[in-house]
């Protein structure tokens, strides 16, 4: 009772909510009962001399910004915006963000003449001191990294980056977000109590749980990514300690007169792996015409198995004979020349059925021999190349078509087809807004994009936009995915090597940008960035290292297969009871005779080793480069 007493005025003072909602004879009803029974009523300010208070407020602020008064505007910023507003909303942090901005080439804008210099320097100080202190919360935000250099540059009125900063519609169009957000500052404190209390504890926490539970899901998916690496990482270093064991053992065996040769030898003898007994035969005579004729669900349920044969079988022999039984019998009729093959479940109107179509083509590709195969015929590449810009409902779709896309990438041919096919274009565009993009598609994007920066034509297809490529790469340096480094570090690389190129980045000022990411990367990205300035600033007219684009029989590609988790991951479709899916399908209905070959498997070209100190100069495909295969 005396926590209720001591807090009546202000309880009472929440029904004043009714004086906002314009109830005004039931205010002067409740008023007068309240007088009547001797209840404190707390005394609000008045209206009008508050709202005059935050109209002058508004006034300063923006005249501080016409002016360019600097030191005015965030004296009077921080006086009057709350400090938990200015910490804790994005919002208010992006504007901030823009207004120093503003202040900083204020002088650059509105002089008639050559700024002054000393007051330019100060100004530019100021900022500087900004970014480094509350504005680097922001330094791993795409939209801001580039301006992080704004500081290192010369001129920035002719710099690529910050050419929007100096157009007459920035000015014009940050001053009205300003306004806006003083007007909602300051009519959210004439804002009643009750109203606000609502806020906060009922809209806002609705909306609060929804963003948590997307970032929920959205860590699971990367946890899941991750442990499967770490699974990898792990098994691997057991295997290394079992090892070192062995030979530790032997060698002490040394010390009492032992003989060490043998034990050695048997120490580092691969282990014999178990006979590992072959799948069954399959009737692909059956398989493809219900592939082509089946309802939709079949012809999912179908792609799927298809799939798992090759992505869970064991790599060696048993997923060899898979792969050949399945290239044998043409399963892809890459080699048909009918409309109604099973290449054309790509363009199907089911989404699960294109979906599973390029699962099940992205897993081919993934495996040397199965790449060979997709490459004798030109129609998968176009096919691919058409679903890749048409599809634009389902994103893992779109990531399928992508990998096998990158895949492809490996094989020189293939690579001289997307060049001419303008696929350069299609991923510069896309990779403009990285934060649109999933984590796959941002890394198979940017890796295909090198592989195809390679070749001499490709650099001159970068040439004929050569201000765009620049100005995405170099945004990508920056990116929070550290996956995409090497691939961007390689096309940048690569493409420098143009003199034209070399001559656009320089008045960029890109070698400045390159310095910012020297100071924060790690020790190999350093190195490559080094080499990267290196080549930025040489003179030399042609770059003829690893390049032979005259023989088109050359194969740049790995011999290793690369079979990523992703493949299998999110699948659409689960079988009801009693209906049969996976390997169980494929074995009670379509099971064969003898269509299982034997075939040696080609050798490819031997691999030659990255240092990692330096850019990437050869294909490669972010499942191999993350195994850490040569390339």
């Amino acid at each position: 009772m005396e926590d209720i007493l001591a807090h009546e005025s202000e309880l009472l003072g929440l029904v004043k909510y009714l004086d906002f909602a314009e109830f005004e004879d039931t205010l002067k009803t409740f008023s007068k009962e309240c007088k009547i029974k001797g209840k404190p009523l707390s005394k609000t300010a008045g209206g009008s001399l508050r709202d005059s208070k935050s109209l002058i407020i508004q006034r300063d602020l923006v005249a501080a910004f016409d002016s360019g008064d600097q030191k005015v505007f965030f004296d009077l910023w921080e006086e009057h915006i709350p400090s938990f507003i200015r910490a804790g909303d994005s919002l208010a942090q992006k504007l901030e963000f823009y207004l120093h901005i503003h202040f900083a080439i204020y002088l650059l804008k509105h002089s008639m003449g050559r700024p002054d210099k000393e007051e330019l320097d100060e100004r530019i100080s100021y900022f500087k001191t900004y970014l480094e202190t509350k504005g680097a919360a922001l330094s791993q935000t795409t939209e801001f990294l580039p301006f992080y250099a704004l500081p290192f540059v010369p001129n920035p009125m002719v710099h690529p980056s910050f050419k929007e900063l100096f157009q007459d519609s920035w000015t014009p169009e940050l001053k009205l977000k300003l306004e806006k957000f003083l007007g909602l500052i300051f009519k959210a404190s004439n804002t009643p109590k009750l109203l606000t209390l609502y806020k906060e504890n009922g809209q806002s926490n609705k909306e609060m749980l929804q963003q948590l539970h997307q970032q929920l899901v959205e860590a699971e998916r990367r946890s899941m990514t991750y442990l499967k690496r770490y699974n990898k990482i792990q098994a691997d270093y057991h295997n290394l300690i079992g090892v070192t064991a062995e030979l530790v053992d032997s060698l002490e065996a040394t010390v009492s007169g032992k003989m060490a040769s043998t034990m050695l030898r048997a120490s580092l003898a691969p282990t014999k792996l178990k006979d590992v007994p072959l799948l069954p035969s399959l009737d692909y005579e059956k398989l493809k015409k219900d592939l082509t004729l089946g309802s939709d669900r079949l012809k999912a349920f179908l792609l799927q198995a298809l799939r798992w044969r090759l992505t869970t079988s064991h790599p060696g022999e048993q997923r060899e004979t898979v792969l050949q039984a399945y290239i044998s019998n043409d399963l892809l009729d890459c080699h048909s020349h009918s409309q109604r093959g099973v290449l054309q479940l790509l363009h199907s109107r089911s989404e699960v059925v294109r979906q599973y179509m390029a699962r099940l083509i992205n897993a081919f590709a993934s495996l040397a021999e199965g790449r060979l195969y997709l490459a004798q015929s030109t129609k998968v590449l176009r096919m691919l190349e058409e679903r890749l810009k048409e599809e634009d409902k389902d994103i893992i779709t779109r990531e399928n078509v992508l990998g096998a896309l990158q895949k492809f990438s490996l094989r020189r041919p293939l690579q001289t087809a997307m060049i001419r096919d303008g696929l350069i274009f299609w991923l510069i565009d896309i990779l403009k807004d990285p934060d649109c993009l999933s984590d796959y598609t941002l890394e198979y994007s940017v890796a295909l994009l090198m592989n195809l920066c390679l070749r001499s034509a490709g650099k001159n297809m970068c040439a004929k936009v050569a201000g765009l490529v620049l100005k995405v790469l170099s945004d990508l340096l920056g990116h929070e995915n550290h996956e995409i480094q090497p691939y961007v570090n390689g096309a940048l690389y690569s493409i420098l090597s143009i003199p034209s190129i070399r001559e656009e980045a320089r008045a960029m000022g890109m070698e400045d940008i390159l310095r910012c990411f020297i100071k924060e990367g790690n020790a190999e990205m350093i190195r490559q960035i080094e080499f990267i300035i290196k080549q930025l600033n040489s003179e030399e007219l042609l770059d003829g290292v690893l390049e032979s684009d005259d023989d088109e029989d050359e194969d740049d590609e790995e011999d290793h297969d690369t079979m990523e988790a992703d493949l299998d991951k999110d699948e659409l479709i689960q079988p009801q009871l009693g209906e049969l899916s996976g390997e169980k399908l494929l074995t009670t209905e379509y099971l064969g005779i003898m269509t299982n070959t034997g075939r040696t498997r080609r050798k490819g070209l031997t691999g030659v080793q990255w240092s990692g100190d330096e850019p990437l100069r050869r294909p490669v495909t972010p499942g191999g480069h993350r195994n850490g295969y040569p390339v």
